[in-house]
């Protein structure tokens, strides 16, 4: 799927941009818009690299948790790439996708768990400019998760807003990952 950047997308050059495209084309198919347009800074590229890798390593919240999350900011936001990437990664990890596929429209959605509506709620609280996040809302999912986990969900929050807003600003879309391999289309969004 063709789209148009703010950033033009920079061509990935010599050994490194090499083995980033052919990273990017086994993992994906094709190279992501996003390294195509940070590659005009590697340092920054190199940071998101290297935040993604730890990110990934971390282990004291659920992974489904976490995913649905990221599509709840994701969907704020307006970042249809991270919606269509957050979907397209839970069919790779076998996460639960008849949740992540209604993610958009979770509110209305009758297949989420109490926890996983906090999580929801949580993500859409940070999101806000300002937040609001309130001592209840973290109260619930500190009983429910305990402190290790919660501190994960919050800094997970955190880099899906560092991601979201750094591809809206770039006017990066979603390259139809999910549906290149065959998934059933998102949810359309609530309108509450």
């Amino acid at each position: 799927m063709a789209s148009s950047t703010r950033i033009p997308k920079a061509e990935l050059t010599g050994i490194y941009g090499a083995i980033v495209k052919r990273m990017s084309r086994k993992m994906l198919g094709e190279v992501a818009e996003p390294v195509e347009v940070a590659w005009h800074n590697r340092k920054v590229l190199n940071f998101s690299f290297s935040v993604g890798r730890q990110a990934q390593k971390w282990d004291q919240c659920d992974a489904n948790l976490k995913s649905f999350a990221h599509m709840a900011v994701a969907g704020l936001v307006g970042c249809s790439f991270c919606l269509d990437f957050g979907y397209f990664q839970a069919h790779n990890e076998g996460l639960d996708l008849t949740k992540a596929r209604e993610v958009p429209r979770w509110r209305r959605s009758d297949v989420f768990t109490p926890l996983e509506r906090d999580v929801l709620e949580y993500a859409e609280a940070m999101t806000q400019t300002p937040p609001t996040v309130t001592d209840e809302m973290s109260a619930r999912l500190l009983d429910a998760l305990g402190p290790a986990a919660l501190v994960e969900l919050t800094a997970f929050i955190a880099l899906a807003n560092f991601a979201t807003r750094t591809n809206t600003a770039f006017g990066i879309e979603s390259q139809g990952f999910a549906t290149a391999c065959g998934l059933k289309p998102l949810a359309s969004p609530s309108t509450t």
